[in-house]
């Protein structure tokens, strides 16, 4: 009995499928064992952290670059004047005094008085990565040892710095990065982002931690010492980089120090958003993914379950075998629910990753079509800006000229 071409065809892709789908729950398994794991050792290292009296905590200096005003800026600037801790210092940078969230600040600052802070006006970037320009006039301000870097776009609770700065008490310790939950806007797209935040990403950190290490941070929230710093040669290191927070931890990690991921979890705040910021948003940061780690960036299309459930609906309907394609389109459903609530909910503490477990699966889809366009182009839209990645993962401003960073004797 001959069989068709397109028999074939569609008994191929349904192979394809069977694999795909097989590969998510290989990765979901690793998911699974890997969040048992952090959440373990995440208890005994706050046990450890509290074991520190106030008196033996050093004195820190935070560094918040902005960039414009956001919503629900404010909540999360003050968060960080809002801190349990018995010596800190506050450096808030932006290119321009005139720019709105500099404005704001400064009555944050006003309304904390009792916290030592401070504004730096760094002018017009004139290094490839405007956020580390601004980051080197600030850094070069404190004097202490103890560091912390955050985003603007950042929530803390009150012991934040009580929590992420003991773990470098630890000499061969050298920087110290935060998971972090997503915390949505009112709108649809937003929510969906976060909720992606809350599982996507730390499914991917707690696998990496488990079989490899960490060698890299998220830029949300670092803290480091000084000494860490300058073994790269100061942030300026990062310069080149969109991916800054990634090529520092990577850096740190070179230079024979540890990175880890504390145990604390900060809320990464979301602002209103169309459709089209959102896939804007994901695709700059699969595109910077797809610079930092190719090969790993290749390989995380296997970690997808969505759109291998389709296939194999779409090819099990093509051979006439609904019921096996149904089934498909089943098992990448459930497998993503799980991840939801073991990563989301379990892991994270979202409670929007248990409520609604059953949207995850549209972000897994969503998040694949993203993944494909990431190797399209590689130009992305940045903060007013046209970037080009390199081959080197290094970026191009396409609309100002820039200067190479002088290089440190350090």
């Amino acid at each position: 009995m001959t069989i068709s071409v397109e028999v074939i065809f569609w008994r191929a892709l349904l192979g394809l499928a069977a694999f795909g789908l097989a590969s998510s729950f290989v990765f979901l398994f690793l998911a699974i064992i890997a969040a048992i794991r952090f959440k373990r050792r995440s208890e005994s290292w706050r046990r450890a952290v509290l074991s520190f009296s106030s008196d033996q905590l050093p004195p820190v200096t935070i560094f918040k670059p902005v960039h414009g005003m956001e919503e629900r800026l404010g909540e999360n600037l003050e968060s960080f004047f809002q801190q349990n801790y018995p010596d800190y210092e506050i450096i808030i940078g932006a290119r321009s005094e005139k720019d709105a969230a500099i404005l704001l600040a400064e009555k944050i600052r006003g309304r904390y008085p009792q916290v030592n802070s401070r504004i730096v006006i760094s002018g017009p970037p004139e290094w490839p990565n405007a956020k580390v320009f601004t980051l080197d006039k600030m850094i070069s301000l404190s004097r202490n040892d103890f560091l912390v870097i955050s985003d603007s776009d950042v929530r803390v609770d009150r012991d934040f710095l009580r929590n992420v700065i003991p773990p470098l008490f630890d000499k061969k310790l050298g920087l110290v990065t935060c998971l972090y939950r997503g915390d949505p806007a009112s709108d649809f797209w937003s929510f969906l982002e976060a909720l992606g935040m809350s599982v996507e990403m730390p499914s991917g950190v707690v696998i990496a931690d488990m079989l490899e290490g960490i060698r890299f941070a998220l830029g949300p929230a670092v803290a480091l010492r000084r000494d860490s710093l300058d073994a790269i040669g100061g942030i300026r290191a990062t310069a080149d980089y969109y991916s800054d927070d990634y090529v520092l931890g990577n850096k740190i990690w070179a230079a024979g120090y540890k990175v880890i991921f504390s145990h604390y979890i900060i809320h990464h705040v979301l602002t209103p958003r169309s459709l089209l910021r959102t896939l804007g948003d994901q695709l700059r940061w699969m595109k910077s993914t797809r610079h930092s780690r190719p090969l790993g960036h290749i390989g995380s299309g296997l970690t997808f379950a969505m759109p291998f459930g389709l296939l194999g609906l779409i090819a099990g309907g093509a051979l006439d075998r609904w019921n096996l394609g149904l089934s498909f389109l089943a098992a990448a459903f459930v497998n993503r629910v799980i991840q939801s609530l073991v990563v989301g909910w379990w892991l994270m503490k979202d409670r929007r990753a248990s409520r609604f477990c059953w949207l995850y699966p549209l972000r897994d889809l969503q998040g694949f079509g993203v993944w494909i366009a990431s190797f399209l182009s590689h130009t992305f839209y940045w903060r007013g800006e046209i970037y080009r990645f390199t081959k080197d993962g290094k970026i191009v401003a396409q609309s100002r000229k820039v200067v190479a960073p002088a290089t440190s004797s350090a």
